[in-house]
């Protein structure tokens, strides 16, 4: 069962919040960062993405932008703009996006119960950004970005979660740049506490939704931390990791669309004939299309756009990981035509999220001659599913809107 235990969140002040807020690092490039922080030096970007603080040669995993990140994080605290709860709490963390509101439970989950199953993930990480965020956390002592979990909530949680939002004023309500508004409140009541760490032990499994590296990082951390500390007792705080758990059913899945940048040497024609073996094409003239159901999906190349809706033999007798249109474009177009055998690595493929519209993806392939691919989204039922017959998805099968914000919970592991 779970353990989801309270801690004392170094956190910024009720004044500072809104300033703090960052998206994820991984949303953001290098020079998106540079000038968010060159508008905002309270940005928490100054920390998950150090290296804008620094020349612009460095490369982005120099052990200069760790020291950097660790040097900002301390200035911050030292300025008063972070400041730490004296005694360990749960925090409640509502986003609100185009009137569809997601409301979880900011905590610290065992690295006990990634490694033994209890916390499912659904994809494959990379060796090359795990060791990044390995030295980012290690370096600044402490989880700096929150993982995005979901799980099946029990009546009692959501019940106790929705009271005490009605019963105490929020610590932050502030919206962003981008319009989504964040509320935060502080959950410091030890009986209350306690009630929720007894409810989540009957909760037998927690998803990862958004923040794969993350969680693993936060865990080889730990680990590493043990072999330091052969006494540790297990309640040591680097032996947990911060994260926000919100009910599945309230969750938001975007698609997760795909460019490619060139047709593999093959006129429109010929690459729109090899498409028809496994896919029904109709012409969609005027404007861009975006599929309403499974197993179909839009296509853009050379001005046009296409509904291609895939014949159902190609993928009735998959399993569900087969089924998921992901993998079925990447099974019958991606590889065989396009010679795209492996999209974690392949240059020629870019991952756009679902929070782009149409008319960035036809710009997009049309810079390169190339081709765009919108996707209908992937399902919260089809995620858990596969994570709990413990397999994994293709790369980039999901984009969580909104985003959480990073900066608002810190949890330092000593």
């Amino acid at each position: 069962m779970a353990i989801f235990q309270a801690f004392r969140a170094l956190r910024p002040t009720a004044e500072e919040a809104a300033a703090v807020a960052a998206l994820p690092y991984d949303v953001v490039n290098r020079e998106e960062a540079r000038h968010i922080g060159e508008q905002n030096p309270k940005s928490f970007l100054h920390i998950d993405r150090a290296e804008m603080d620094l020349e612009k040669e460095i490369d982005l995993y120099d052990e200069r932008v760790y020291r950097k990140a660790k040097e900002n994080l301390i200035k911050m605290e030292e300025d008063g703009i972070l400041v730490q709860d004296e005694t360990p709490c749960f925090y409640i963390y509502e986003l609100t996006r185009r009137d569809k509101t997601q409301t979880g439970i900011v905590g610290c989950n065992s690295i006990d119960d990634y490694l033994n199953g209890v916390v499912k993930k659904h994809e494959l990480t990379r060796e090359d950004k795990e060791l990044d965020r390995i030295r980012h956390v290690d370096t600044c002592n402490a989880n700096t970005g929150p993982i995005f979990l979901a799980c099946r909530y029990t009546d009692t949680l959501t019940l106790l979660m929705k009271n005490w939002k009605e019963e105490h004023l929020p610590a932050y309500n502030f919206t962003a740049e981008d319009e989504i508004r964040h509320k935060v409140w502080i959950i410091d009541d030890e009986e209350t506490i306690d009630r929720i760490h007894k409810e989540f032990e009957t909760i037998s499994s927690i998803y990862i939704a958004d923040g794969h590296h993350r969680a693993a990082s936060a865990v080889k951390v730990g680990l590493q931390r043990r072999k330091e500390n052969p006494d540790y007792t297990g309640k040591e705080e680097f032996n947990f990791f911060l994260s926000v758990v919100f009910p599945y059913e309230e969750l938001v899945i975007l698609p997760y669309n795909r460019v490619v940048k060139d047709l593999n040497g093959m006129t429109v024609k010929a690459f729109l004939g090899a498409l028809k073996f496994n896919y029904e094409l109709m012409l969609m003239p005027g404007f861009p299309c975006k599929p309403v159901e499974k197993h179909c999906m839009g296509l853009y190349v050379e001005g046009d756009w296409y509904h291609l809706k895939a014949w159902p033999d190609i993928y009735e007798k998959k399993d569900r990981v087969g089924q998921l249109d992901v993998s079925i474009l990447q099974d019958k177009v991606l590889a065989p035509i396009l010679k795209i055998t492996d999209p974690r690595t392949d240059e020629r493929i870019l991952f756009v999220g679902g929070n782009h519209k149409s008319s960035e993806l036809a710009r997009m392939a049309d810079e390169t001659g190339g081709a765009a691919f919108v996707m209908y989204p992937t399902s919260m039922e089809d995620l858990m599913a596969i994570a709990d017959e413990n397999k994994l998805m293709p790369p980039k099968s999901t984009w969580f809107e909104p985003k959480l914000r990073s900066g608002l919970f810190i949890h330092k592991l000593s």
